[in-house]
This record gives structure tokens, C-alpha cells and sequence, in this order.
């Protein structure tokens, strides 16, 4: 087996799980290559020659994994996602493993399954991600977590939320690619391909990160206590409840759109903040990404 390694030695606690999994899955004859970057470097330079390797193993965070997963779609590349972040959301929904030896066992096993992936493009620029993009009072939190993560780990999240109870209200346009055009008012919305969030809280019970859609989800809400109640509904949904996420949400689904606000928002995508503000468009890549998953995931997902 030929493996090549994405590693992300600035994500999560830096605490190096990764050389574990190189020492539990190599066997007799195996090539393993591991390229780095702190952030310096471009990760996505590192792939240039990936079809040369069976598969591609991309240790880091949610952030690091999309980017791994949306320079190679659609090229048929089994890619195992490595859980070396902070909250690893996307191993979470997909029901993987944690422990290294298990991670490896995963990687031999070679069950894969084709997922969504999404692109967001802003200020000429397009970034792919594969969980949750947002606008607005998620972006917020996502920004003032940053600095807190290496401590309080997913506690960081909900210190940034606390902290930020009267975040930014904005009339929020949305255009779909079937001619819908929604005009509100929010704090936010957020851009769903899997649906879960931390503590497997589902922000919208209806996600299908293999239907081809993605789902908008409107936080309408004049404050993040008029969020309260949504998230009370979110919390029930983990028990099988489906309960309704309240006036205060609202949830549209597309397969394209493009979103502006004013004032404008900050956006944040698979927990990333940038520079850049709305408008902004957002498109889905319908499986566009060959994951290797657990024997749990293909009881979820065909």
C-alpha cells in the first residue's frame, strides 16, 4: 500500500496521534509518505501527485480535511479522514473511529462511500468545504474561539457564544439557483451539507450530505437568547423527537444561492473565519469526495 499523509502540525492539541497511525497500519512493503505545513505552506500543493498513492490519510481539523477532500473531487481518491483537531465534526458525523489502531483497521478495510462537498466563493476567492459554512453570529463565534481552542478545546465555542450576546442584525437576501428570493431579517444563517455540530447537536434534522443539497438555515432572531428555543429543539432531535426548530429558524434547501446582507456579515466556513464579508455565493459538488468510513457509517449512508 502506498499512503500519503496531510498533516496539519498547527490543528487541535499537537499532540502527534498521527505517527501513532503510521506505526499501527505499516506492514511489509508499504510506502508512507507524510508532507507537513504549520500553515505556512499550502497544503493543497501537496497533492499535486497524489493519484500516484492508494489512498490519502488528511490529519488535522475539519478545516484542514475539506480542504484535502475539495483539492481532490471528482478525482476518485479514497481519502481517510484523520481526527487532529479541535472538535473533528466531520469524523463525528461519519461515525468514525478515534483510536489510531482502529483508524488504521478502517483505512485497511477500504468501505468507502461518496459524499456532497460545497464551495462558497467570495471577493474572487472559492474555498470548498464540507460541513457547515455561515454568515453573521456563527462567524462571530468561530472568530473568538480561535484563541481559546488550544485550552478549553469544543468549550471554547460556547464561551465565544456567550460572550457575544447582541451579535450583528442584518436584512439577509438570499436568491436560490430555482428562482426563490427570501428577504429577512437575522443574526445569521448557516449553509449545511452533514448536519451535526458539537455534542451531536443537529442544527437541521432534514441534512442528507448525499441528496445533491444543501441546506440554508436562517437564524431570524433579533439576539442569540431568541435562539434559545431552536437550540432546544436541536438538543430533542438527538433523541429521535424531529421536533420543529421554532419561528426563530428558518430552513431552505438549494443547490446554489448567493447571500447578501446588510450591514454585512463576517463568514466563517468548517470553523474557519476569513477576512471577508457577504455577499458571497455558495454552490453544492453532488459526491464529489470518496471517503473511507466505518462499518457504523454504512448503516447511515449507501
Amino acid at each position: 500500500m502506498k499512503l500519503l499523509i496531510i498533516n496539519n502540525l498547527a490543528s487541535g492539541y499537537r499532540e502527534g496521534s498521527i505517527y501513532d497511525f503510521v506505526r499501527a497500519i505499516a506492514k511489509d512493503g508499504d510506502e508512507i509518505c507524510i508532507r507537513s505545513t504549520d500553515g505556512t505552506s499550502d497544503l493543497t500543493t501537496f497533492l499535486d501527485d497524489a493519484h500516484h498513492f492508494d489512498l490519502v490519510v488528511a490529519s488535522g481539523g475539519d478545516g484542514t480535511i475539506s480542504a484535502v477532500c475539495h483539492r481532490l473531487a471528482y478525482s476518485g481518491i479514497p481519502i481517510l479522514p484523520f481526527p487532529a483537531g479541535t472538535a473533528n465534526l466531520l469524523t463525528m458525523n461519519l461515525r468514525s473511529a478515534s483510536e489510531t489502531h482502529a483508524l488504521a483497521q478502517q483505512a485497511r478495510d477500504g468501505v468507502v462511500r461518496e459524499f456532497d462537498l460545497a464551495e462558497l466563493c467570495v471577493d474572487g476567492k472559492t474555498y470548498g468545504f464540507s460541513l457547515i459554512a455561515g454568515a453573521g453570529y456563527d462567524a462571530t463565534i468561530m472568530k473568538d474561539a480561535k484563541q481559546n481552542k488550544d485550552v478549553l478545546g469544543p468549550i471554547a465555542y460556547f464561551s465565544a457564544a456567550l460572550t457575544n450576546p447582541t451579535p450583528q442584525y442584518s436584512t439577509i437576501s438570499i436568491e436560490t439557483d430555482d428562482g426563490t428570493r427570501i428577504e429577512t431579517k437575522g443574526v445569521g444563517l448557516l449553509i449545511a451539507n452533514f448536519s451535526k455540530i458539537q455534542f451531536e447537536v443537529p442544527i437541521a434534522h432534514e441534512s442528507d450530505p448525499q441528496d445533491g443539497l444543501l441546506e440554508l438555515i436562517i437564524l431570524k432572531s433579533e439576539t442569540a437568547f431568541g435562539l434559545i428555543p431552536a437550540l432546544g429543539a436541536a438538543l430533542l432531535d438527538r433523541d429521535g423527537e424531529y421536533p420543529n426548530r421554532t419561528n426563530s429558524v428558518e430552513i431552505i434547501q438549494c443547490k446554489q444561492a448567493h447571500i447578501n446582507a446588510n450591514p454585512p456579515l463576517p463568514i466563517q466556513f468548517d470553523g474557519d473565519a476569513i477576512e471577508s464579508t457577504t455577499p458571497f455565493s455558495i454552490r453544492v459538488l453532488p459526491k464529489a469526495a470518496k471517503i473511507l468510513v466505518s462499518k457504523e457509517a454504512t448503516e447511515l449512508y449507501n
